[in-house]
């Protein structure tokens, strides 16, 4: 019985690709119709009477994040959650690009006050979806990591056969409470608790045999 801790750290904000891939996988936009709306949201929203560019430049490979912007949200985050939702410091990421122009800055919210709540009124459906995107993005990319407890079990059967179960149970979830990842790995579901030398009743045996899948297609995105 092996049991232990695993940590899941957020992504980073989004650059220009991972926008168009992320907006194309869970909201099934083009890349162009998602770049026409970040367009859109970055040249200005009417806001009540007030023109408001609500993100950063879309045209970027930096993931690099002002540090005023980088307060605001641990305020934000402070507030709405509590302090453990934030790590001890801000968070700094490495662009994955080879001279990426960290004269721009990644895609972000120009202000995290600005909830997808707040500005949905002023925005169309499609606006609506890829400003929500780009904010939990954001904002979870400055957050903690979720935690997890996981349990690994080995059990042998008349000391000829060996089985393996593993199973982990999410214990804080940090920045999961704003940004679902879709792309994580399944590990089964919670183990019960067990100590060694445990005898544990055999119910059913299951012969399965898994294939290694190739990875899908690539999308336009």
């Amino acid at each position: 019985v092996r049991p232990g801790k695993r940590q899941r750290h957020p992504k980073p904000p989004f650059v220009t690709s991972s926008l168009q891939a992320e907006a194309g996988n869970r909201l099934h936009f083009s890349p162009r119709q998602t770049m026409r709306l970040a367009q859109q949201l970055y040249e200005g929203i009417d806001l009540g009477g007030e023109q408001v560019g609500l993100i950063t430049y879309m045209r970027t490979d930096s993931t690099h994040v002002a540090p005023e912007a980088q307060q605001e949200a641990r305020a934000f985050v402070r507030e709405r959650w509590s302090e453990v939702f934030l790590p001890s410091r801000p968070p700094v990421y490495r662009s994955k690009v080879a001279n990426a122009q960290e004269a721009h800055e990644a895609i972000r919210p120009t202000s995290v006050r600005r909830t997808p709540e707040a500005v949905r009124p002023y925005l169309t459906p499609e606006q609506a979806k890829l400003y929500d995107l780009i904010w939990r993005r954001f904002l979870a990319s400055q957050m903690a990591p979720a935690v997890y407890d996981t349990l690994t079990v080995e059990v042998t059967a008349a000391q000829d056969y060996l089985f393996r179960a593993s199973g982990q149970t999410l214990i804080f979830p940090g920045y999961l409470a704003v940004y679902e990842d879709q792309d994580e790995e399944p590990t089964g579901a919670p183990l019960p608790p067990l100590h060694v030398g445990e005898e544990v009743d055999l119910i059913q045996l299951l012969p399965e045999q898994h294939f290694t899948e190739p990875p899908p297609r690539y999308t336009e995105a």
